[in-house]
């Protein structure tokens, strides 16, 4: 199948994808697996630079997955590599669950510190003390909302992985020009 594509996604489509790739991954090792253990024994989050961190790069990943969907309505249509249509709905399928992901992190990070009681902590000392609308939503009591994120944050990087490990398999194997449609430099193709 060795058909290249002749066309590279524009600029700010790349930016967003490899700085939120870099931010999910540097959330992910930063996430304190104590976390719960760590608000249960009364430790202020804020003398933790891990969660500071860590829930800043979360705000940060849902912002950028905000502005990449508005990106992404509006900018120019891309014209993709031509493949097999079970890879065209394995590749949309894995694409829309890791739309799904980024904002589901973050928004069960932000419900398991409201249904908790505690502050989001963020870095340069920013602290926001009250999520009650969170606190009081319906959907606050329905699960421990701190074990559904620490389970999508693992899901989340190991379906980045299999998304990885196909565009290096078009790459490496096809030769179809998928993975460089989206690299940064000309001399990573």
């Amino acid at each position: 199948m060795n058909q290249q594509s002749t066309k590279k996604y524009d600029f700010l489509s790349r930016a967003f994808h490899w700085v939120t790739a870099i931010v999910v991954i540097s959330a992910f090792v930063l996430g304190p697996g104590d976390f719960g253990q760590i608000m249960r024994d009364g430790i202020d989050p804020a003398t933790r630079g891990d969660i500071v961190w860590h829930e800043s790069l979360g705000i940060f990943v849902f912002v950028m997955t905000v502005l990449r969907l508005l990106w992404v309505a509006c900018r120019p249509p891309v014209s993709h590599t031509k493949m097999p249509s079970w890879m065209q709905v394995t590749g949309t399928l894995v694409h829309v669950v890791l739309w799904i992901l980024l904002l589901a992190v973050p928004t069960t990070a932000l419900l398991s510190l409201g249904t908790e009681s505690h502050p989001l902590t963020l870095l340069w000392g920013v602290q926001v003390d009250k999520l009650n609308v969170l606190a009081t939503s319906s959907i606050a009591k329905l699960v421990d909302w701190g074990d559904v994120h620490k389970f999508l944050g693992d899901v989340i990087v190991w379906v980045a992985s299999i998304h990885a490990a196909a565009a290096i398999f078009h790459h490496l194997i096809l030769k179809d020009g998928v993975l460089s449609a989206m690299l940064p430099y000309k001399w990573f193709r």
